[in-house]
């Protein structure tokens, strides 16, 4: 029996991660240590799906067709993240997978444009095109976080370490700003300690698939169906 998780298992505790997280959006007060903890569960999600983009980059027969399948899944899944948030539909912010998307695209023109001052233009560029999206900018990050720091797992853990350390900072800035002390920001802050263990769970990918050739579709149809739902039970 081969150690470790497969892609197949790995992409299940992200989706399971993701539920719980937009479960708690939708019903749990963030400032609560329900809310908290399971925000703490749902931030294993983003690491894990950006892993999974710097891997298939690695892998895939065909990246156009992998871009387009991608594109494909941001533009169904855009009305249900609308309805979701909002309770109407809605251009932003846009969702998650447009954000993998970007990623996709900064992974390839990282390996592919030579020009170093070009390369990092059109990397930037990207990046600054995520900041309308769920997220953001450390979404693109991440994906190419996993991919350039690969084989270096030292420099992977002091990048997402300081990610970690500018979203909380971010948090309890944003918080004391409304006049919360120290400690009540930092109680609405801490899930962001979440990111460590997703940073910690692509570790155990054993590199095998795990159940079908559908498994590649698992996160992409799961994201917009479990919205629809959500979507519903909230603005029902």
């Amino acid at each position: 029996m081969t150690k470790g998780l497969s892609a197949f298992q790995l992409k299940v505790i992200a989706i399971v991660a993701m539920l719980i997280d937009h479960i708690a959006w939708a019903f749990v007060p963030l400032d609560t240590f329900l809310g908290q903890a399971m925000h703490f569960v749902g931030r294993t999600t983003a690491p894990t799906m950006c892993f999974f983009i710097a891997q298939g980059y690695k892998h895939t027969r065909s990246l156009p067709r992998y871009v387009r399948r991608l594109a494909v899944f941001a533009l169904i899944s855009q009305i249900p993240f609308s309805y979701y948030n909002f309770g109407t539909p809605g251009i932003f912010p846009l969702n998650v997978i447009y954000t993998l998307t970007l990623g996709l695209l900064a992974i390839h023109s990282w390996e592919t444009i030579s020009d170093d001052n070009r390369r990092w233009m059109v990397v930037i560029l990207l990046t600054l095109l995520s900041i309308p999206a769920d997220w953001s900018m450390f979404g693109v990050a991440m994906c190419l976080i996993f991919h350039i720091f690969e084989e270096d797992h030292m420099r992977l853990n002091i990048a997402m370490g300081t990610m970690i350390i500018v979203l909380m900072g971010g948090q309890l800035a944003a918080e004391m700003s409304l006049g919360l002390t120290f400690e009540k920001a930092l109680a609405n802050s801490w899930y962001h300690g979440g990111l460590l263990l997703g940073f910690m769970l692509p570790r155990l990918y054993n590199g095998e698939r795990g159940g079908g050739a559908w498994t590649k579709w698992l996160f992409y149809g799961f994201y917009p169906l479990h919205l629809v739902v959500l979507a519903l039970l909230c603005w029902r």
